[in-house]
């Protein structure tokens, strides 16, 4: 092929059943070792979708019991764990699970790719996802299941009010959950970035990918904030550390900054990835392009940069300042004109088109009536004097059902009607998906319509039951009618989806005559070949391109090493850079899992030995994963298409590898960067600081511990300059890296040494002192972190298998030193220049 035109040269015989035999998946119990993404993705969908009907059942439990006042049937603690269990399954096992497993089945497709650029990592996500998330959600029926809500509110959740390990389950559990959640979006960034089909630039992107791209880059700056309030609370809960007891220094309202600066970003990064599938499907049951494509996507960046201003839109009530609270309502509102752009596109896409009224089409239409309602809903919270008046109201819990209902569940609906074809070639029953659409639409809006109504005669949120005689009884009795209306329209949703699935497999081909590239004909190896994109509606704009892919006329027909294998190209204009080798399947990521699910499930009921074993297991797993990964590329260059050849793998900036260790990185930061603000959120509140009876260490001893990093990064910048070349010794390299270590180490050292011991920081006397320890402890873990770099890159070095096409553990591991040495300074600079502003 040149310059985007398809080959003329007649395939080799034979290529077709290389490409079957590298990428063939395996079946029965070896679905397990699965790392592809289409066996990945479904069971991604399908566990997500387990969850949302386990959590609907709570919800059904407790439509139950407010049926009718002074209700019996749960008792108040029992109710507080149905409760919290709904919520936090819905949010945390449901709603950001689904949209990133949708994601991960859809997306190569979409994007003209073999697959995503780190299969293996999507296997552990999901593994460690389903595995710790039905052990968590186990704890329902021991009665361990969490009681603080969904929000889990300090003092509520500290060991005063909750003594035992409910709580532990929550902040252990969903914390891995979370890290699950941002090892996907890591593979989002990289595989919607750098595995675009050639020619895709970005302006040719489809609007689908451009929303997983934002909501991706959302999960990376909000999802940290949340996974270090989580650490201190449970710190607090395990060691006395008393970040959120307003005696001894610390503030609950602390928490509310952390969480809610997750949560209110969450909320769109569940809505965004469904705009970007409406924003997919509407051209096509319309069948026309997308009215105003570019301002939809200016809509979609605007949407994630506003939503980091909205956190404390749950905190009008909280006691912070008018200014901060008229600039958090100000942003409120504002986030609504991207949101209304998306809308206004997406009606002016149906009014120019000619619709139909299939499955995916009605549920569409139900998105856009619900979720306006909810907008306007929160439009209106968004004016502080009206939130006073029904905060923590039922007009709050029937808002957000409009908006996360409304605004994802319909969207998904439709999205299964549209895409299950890609599953097995058959499409659901049209004349059955009018009664769903029916009971769907119909129950919820009877179930949560009256709430607005229930809130504003007073009825508060969170209660287990009510007395008679305050006009709460009939809408209450209305609500729980209309849930059961939706579950039944959920249930034959269901049953319907089961009958689909069990039918013969068969070709999908194009049913909805769609303009993306998912619906191009596909096999275990995705497309026959990649193709070269040359419009925004490929298929659209070239009719024959699914015979020309099917026939092997574009990018990489065949497999050019031998093995599974896709295309890397630019960033921006998407040119072909180099070939990237896939790992094959494997047992590693699926006992990797089970040893992190594990480890944390065993550590909360305290099975300390237990769960360090299980602990062991996840990282030698992980060890031997990463061992087997960084290979030299089979042969250093490889024919992908007539007259060009590409080099095989990369390695520095260049490589894929090394940007998913920067994505990493600024997580890590942004983690860092919670633990900071803990720190000066409880200095500010004090009168003196340092507290009385607290104390700095002289400033020799943080100088030292700078210098010694300063060290330690300057012998890893030389270990990775070193040439390895081969037959020339690494000694100098090994040595390098055994000094860095050891300068690393004095330095941490130093801090704790002069911290702990000299200054007598005692973290268990006030919330300061807990933040400082906070803070030197997360530095300890990455000291921790490259004791296990250090000795791994050595190990490389004397198994001769450090070469310059195998270099991978080096430079990421150079990445996450200096990234160390980076966070040691910043917390130093913190910890030391905070109590002078102070002063």
């Amino acid at each position: 092929m040149r310059a985007g035109l398809p080959s003329s040269t007649p395939r080799p015989a034979g290529e077709l059943e290389e490409l079957e035999r590298v990428w063939r998946t395996p079946k029965g119990w070896r679905i397990f070792t699965a790392v592809n993404n289409t066996k990945v993705g479904l069971l991604y969908i399908g566990t997500a979708l387990l969850f949302f009907v386990l959590a609907g059942v709570l919800g059904l439990l407790i439509r139950l019991q407010l049926a009718v006042p002074e209700n019996g049937m749960f008792s108040a603690a029992a109710y507080n764990q149905i409760f919290t269990m709904h919520g936090t399954v819905m949010m945390f096992l449901f709603a950001i699970p689904v949209v990133e497993a949708i994601a991960v089945y859809l997306l190569p497709g979409m994007l003209g790719a073999r697959d995503l650029p780190f299969p293996r990592l999507s296997a552990y996500a999901f593994w460690a996802y389903a595995i710790g998330g039905i052990g968590f959600f186990c704890s329902l029926f021991v009665g361990l299941a969490p009681d603080g809500g969904w929000f889990m509110y300090p003092p509520l959740t500290g060991k005063t009010y909750s003594p035992g390990l409910n709580a532990d389950f929550w902040l252990l559990g969903i914390g891995f959950i979370e890290i699950s959640a941002i090892a996907g979006a890591i593979e989002l960034i990289v595989g919607i970035l750098f595995t675009r089909a050639p020619g895709m630039s970005l302006s040719k992107m489809p609007v689908y990918a451009w929303s997983m791209l934002v909501v991706a880059v959302m999960i990376v700056f909000a999802f940290p904030a949340v996974i270090a309030g989580t650490a201190l609370l449970e710190m607090e809960r395990a060691f006395d550390w008393p970040f959120f007891i307003a005696e001894r220094g610390g503030d609950p309202v602390l928490w509310q900054h952390l969480f809610w600066f997750f949560g209110h970003p969450e909320v769109y990064i569940i809505f965004l990835p469904a705009a970007g599938m409406v924003s997919t499907m509407i051209p096509t049951i319309a069948r026309t392009p997308l009215a105003g494509r570019r301002a939809v996507i200016v809509a979609l960046v605007g949407v994630g940069f506003f939503s980091f201003a909205l956190w404390a839109h749950h905190m009008f009530t909280a006691g912070l300042g008018v200014l901060e609270m008229s600039f958090v309502s100000a942003a409120s509102m504002a986030v609504a004109v991207p949101t209304a752009i998306q809308v206004f596109a997406w009606i002016a896409t149906l009014w120019r088109g000619k619709v139909a009224l299939n499955g995916p089409a009605l549920f569409l239409l139900g998105f856009m009536f619900i979720f306006v309602l909810g907008g306007l809903t929160g439009v209106m919270v968004a004016v502080v004097p009206f939130d006073w008046q029904v905060h923590d109201t039922y007009f709050v819990v029937a808002h957000f059902h409009y908006v996360l209902i409304g605004g994802m569940v319909f969207p998904v609906f439709a999205a299964m009607y549209y895409w299950l074809p890609l599953v097995n070639g058959h499409a659901m029953s049209e004349r059955l998906a009018r009664w769903i659409f029916g009971l769907m639409f119909g129950g919820f809006n009877l179930a949560f319509f009256p709430m607005h109504i229930t809130g504003l005669l007073g009825m508060p949120r969170r209660v287990y039951t009510y007395a008679p005689g305050l006009g709460w009884d009939g809408l209450n009795m209305l609500s729980t009618i209309g849930a059961f209306v939706f579950a039944a329209g959920v249930l034959l949703f269901a049953a319907d989806a089961w009958r689909t699935l069990r039918r013969k497999q068969r070709e999908h081909g194009n049913p909805w005559q769609a303009s993306t590239l998912e619906w191009l004909p596909s096999d275990c190896y995705a497309v026959r070949s990649i193709p070269q994109i040359d419009s925004q509606e490929p298929i659209w704009d070239r009719p024959s391109l699914p015979q020309e892919v099917e026939e092997g006329a574009h990018w990489l027909p065949g497999s050019a090493t031998g093995l599974r294998e896709t295309i890397v190209t630019s960033p921006v204009s998407a040119t072909p850079r180099y070939l990237l080798v896939l790992p094959a399947d494997s047992w590693w990521p699926f006992l990797s899992a089970v040893g992190t699910a594990g480890f944390f499930l065993l550590l909360t009921i305290q099975q300390t030995a237990l769960a360090w074993a299980f602990g062991a297991l996840a990282i030698v797993a992980l060890l031997a994963w990463l061992w087997g990964q960084d290979r030299p590329p089979p042969r250093q260059t490889a024919q992908v298409a007539d007259d060009v050849s590409l080099p095989v793998g990369a390695s520095g900036p260049a490589s894929h590898n090394w940007w998913a260790t920067v994505i990493m990185l600024v997580v890590d930061a942004s983690v860092f960067a919670a633990f900071a603000f803990a720190y000066i959120h409880v200095s500010m509140r004090l009168e003196i600081c340092p507290p009385p009876g607290a104390a700095l260490p002289e400033a020799r001893w943080p100088l030292l511990s700078l210098a010694l990093m300063a060290a330690s990064s300057t012998m890893v910048w030389l270990a990775r300059r070193h040439p390895l070349t081969e037959g020339r010794p690494q000694r100098g390299l090994r040595w390098l890296l055994a000094g860095a270590l050891l300068c690393m180490a004095g330095a941490f050292a130093a801090d704790t040494y002069s911290l702990w011991s000299l200054a007598g920081l005692a973290p268990t006397a006030s919330a300061w002192g807990a933040a400082i320890a906070a803070m030197n402890s997360y530095q300890g873990l990455h000291l921790l972190l490259l004791a296990f770099i250090g000795p791994w890159i050595v190990a490389r070095s004397l198994a001769h298998k450090l070469t310059p096409g195998s270099r991978a553990a080096l430079d990421c591991g150079a990445l996450i030193w200096h990234y160390t040495s980076i966070q040691g300074a910043a917390a130093i600079a913190v910890i030391y220049l905070m109590p002078k502003l102070m002063g």
